[in-house]
């Protein structure tokens, strides 16, 4: 017969406790990630019904209309029938590349949301080496590319991977030297940091009016690594079909479908973060940050309104390059790589060594 003492009544106790605090611990990890998903993948989509309205209204035609109103469900319309279309793989490719592939890309770009400071004190994990995180990760995609045009076993195929990760080099150099030279800036690598050294001073601290050199190229070479036009010589449709695209169909083309507006986000994120002071608004001759002023302590009110100044700034940066879209030609190979190698790497070079002197100046 086992007599429950106080002292064994305390064991049990403190073993529940610490039960209940591993579980709680382990809820608390994924809530936040399942939040982050939910809000990007939400984020995407109204990405797709503004492009198709923008486009829409810029050739002077009607948008998507039917389904839902506005249009507004085409693109969860357009998301389910991919899913339900069937998943074919080519006879002669290499099939685990070829699966593997478009797996690689989403999550890379999905990874990199984990250092993008949403709102004031809505970030996931605040590092400090978070920019330089973000483009070695983001480095990664291109692989994915190169591994499902090589796997297709399809000349156009390979020659999209090939061109994506020749973009993807030239491009990525030049948006680097330009990170360096923000974080040289803010004396720091993290996110959060960079977004609070531009609101010492308002609206003329942002780093674009310190940074106007740096901010075009950045501009540019974000527009690159997203294979927007001018620069989608990857999956350039007169030329090669579509590219490393070309023999998915369903879940896996929908992957890559779903990565290339990730890829957009997470670059209008970071433009609005490096050089357009992230959830800071100040207003020349406006005292507006004495609105932030009635919840010092950070509470719903400044979390959703700051949430909604950076959104609002990187939806300006979407419709830019969704203007961008219908307005410039695409460039030819030669054209991109001599652009980026000739032209915005001895610019972004000239810019950091210039930043880097005004900084050891200033010391």
């Amino acid at each position: 017969m086992i007599i429950d003492t106080p002292e064994v009544q305390d064991i049990n106790s403190f073993s529940r406790f610490e039960s209940l605090q591993e579980i709680y611990g382990i809820v608390w990890m994924l809530v936040p990630i399942f939040t982050l998903v939910v809000g990007i993948t939400i984020g995407v989509l109204v990405i797709v019904w503004l492009e198709r309205e923008i486009s829409a209204g810029i050739q002077q035609r009607i948008g998507p209309e039917y389904a839902g109103p506005f249009g507004i469900l085409q693109a969860l319309a357009d998301g389910t029938k991919l899913l339900l279309k069937e998943n074919l793989l080519p006879s002669r490719g290499d099939s685990p590349l070829f699966s593997i592939g478009p797996s690689m890309a989403v999550i890379s770009i999905l990874l990199s949301y984990s250092v993008i400071p949403f709102s004031y004190r809505l970030v996931l994990a605040d590092l400090n080496v978070g920019v330089f995180l973000w483009i070695a990760i983001s480095s990664i995609a291109p692989i994915g590319l190169l591994m499902s045009g090589y796997g297709s076993n399809n000349k156009y195929s390979f020659l999209g991977g090939l061109r994506a990760a020749a973009q993807s080099i030239s491009y990525e150099i030049p948006l680097t030297l330009c990170v360096l030279s923000i974080s040289l800036l803010s004396n720091s690598s993290s996110t959060v940091d960079i977004i609070e050294a531009q609101s010492k001073y308002g609206f003329w601290g942002w780093n674009l009016w310190r940074q106007p050199i740096g901010f075009l190229i950045f501009l540019i070479a974000s527009l690159a690594e997203c294979e927007r036009l001018p620069f989608d010589l990857p999956e350039a449709e007169e030329e090669l079909v579509a590219g490393y695209q070309t023999e998915y169909s369903g879940i896996k083309f929908a992957l890559f479908y779903v990565t290339s507006y990730l890829n957009l986000l997470v670059s209008s994120l970071f433009v609005t973060i490096l050089y357009l002071g992230g959830w800071n608004l100040s207003i020349p001759y406006i005292d507006f940050p004495s609105l932030f002023e009635i919840n010092n302590t950070g509470g719903i009110f400044r979390t959703t309104l700051t949430l909604f100044i950076t959104l609002a700034k990187t939806f300006f940066f979407l419709f830019i390059s969704i203007i961008t879209r219908w307005t410039l030609p695409r460039l030819r190979m030669d054209q991109l790589l001599n652009f980026g190698w000739k032209f915005l790497l001895p610019i972004s070079l000239g810019n950091l060594l210039l930043t880097t002197s005004s900084q050891l100046f200033s010391l």
